[in-house]
């Protein structure tokens, strides 16, 4: 499967808001192991701050968007509180936000072409790790993360328990 990665355009918003609007719905219907919710999270405002910032990118197959992630260099407040593996300013990081992949899509490799395209661009930003948190509950993100060579850092609050969601295990791959 050929799978583009590109920088994602405003004429994208529709279809990345529909990808979101379609995996919420997958997920409610079976286990919804990331806890989002439809008109929560993740939203078309969501891809409209990513793509005006300039650091949401779309997978494509096809000429479909099939995934999407947000590259950003702005922690979560709580990633202050843990010990990372190494110690620097967040001009050196890249987080990983709004990673999603569409449900026609899953378990095709998508997920890993999109952590190894956020791994060669720290590479070539020069930054000196890339770090994401994720539920603890969603077990599939987990594997994917360990798999690509995320060692976990520590469990935090992210401030999400009306959400149901109490305790976000914090990650990290130094490059």
């Amino acid at each position: 499967m050929k799978i583009s990665i590109e920088l994602g355009k405003t004429t994208d918003i529709d279809e990345l808001e529909q990808l979101y609007d379609e995996l919420n719905d997958y997920l409610s219907a079976g286990v919804n192991y990331p806890g989002w919710k439809k008109g929560i999270y993740p939203v078309r405002q969501n891809a409209v701050s990513g793509i005006e910032n300039g650091n949401l990118y779309v997978a494509r197959y096809n000429e479909q968007i099939i995934g999407s992630i947000i590259l950003s260099q702005v922690p979560e407040p709580a990633y202050h509180k843990a010990k990372w593996k190494i110690d620097c300013d967040y001009s050196e990081v890249l987080v990983i936000y709004t990673f999603v992949v569409h449900p026609d899509f899953l378990k095709c490799g998508v997920g890993k072409a999109l952590i190894d395209f956020a791994v060669k661009q720290g590479i070539e930003s020069n930054v000196k790790s890339i770090r994401l948190d994720v539920y603890e509950g969603n077990m599939p993100a987990i594997k994917l993360y360990e798999k690509c060579g995320f060692e976990y850092i520590d469990t935090v609050d992210l401030g999400l328990g009306n959400y149901g969601l109490d305790w976000f295990k914090l990650y990290e791959k130094l490059i």
